[in-house]
């Protein structure tokens, strides 16, 4: 009866595999630095007059340059916004409200085509 407690012990004492990875990538993802996009806009603008060096700037602001070269690319593609990531412009309500009007309208004017046809449909059965 001691063996079978025993060999259940060891079973729970033992890690599961990859725990140590899996606990490793968490740790580095809580713990992982956060730009703001004006922080992203000053480092890149600041690498872009190239008055220090791209590896040095990168030393200072502890990024890798793969990161510096990925915001300049998105900041010369899609400037404050795609670095914040507000690429999609909401709706306002007046234009849902107006779009929901229309759809209305639409659905009104489709409704009544389909009973005229239906109604010339008859006719001509008859």
């Amino acid at each position: 009866m001691e063996s079978t407690t025993q060999t259940q012990a060891t079973a729970e004492e033992r890690p599961s595999p990859g725990g140590a990875a899996k606990l490793i990538r968490r740790v580095r993802k809580q713990t992982r630095r956060k730009f703001s996009a004006e922080d992203k806009i000053k480092i890149v603008l600041e690498g872009y007059r190239k008055e220090i060096p791209i590896a040095e700037l990168c030393r200072r602001e502890k990024i890798s340059a793969a990161v510096y070269y990925v915001w300049l690319k998105e900041f010369m593609e899609g400037g404050k916004d795609r670095l914040r990531g507000d690429t999609m412009r909401s709706a306002t309500t007046d234009e849902v409200a107006d779009l929901k009007r229309q759809n209305q309208e639409l659905k009104e004017l489709v409704g009544g085509q389909a009973l005229e046809l239906s109604l010339l449909k008859k006719r001509l059965l008859w």
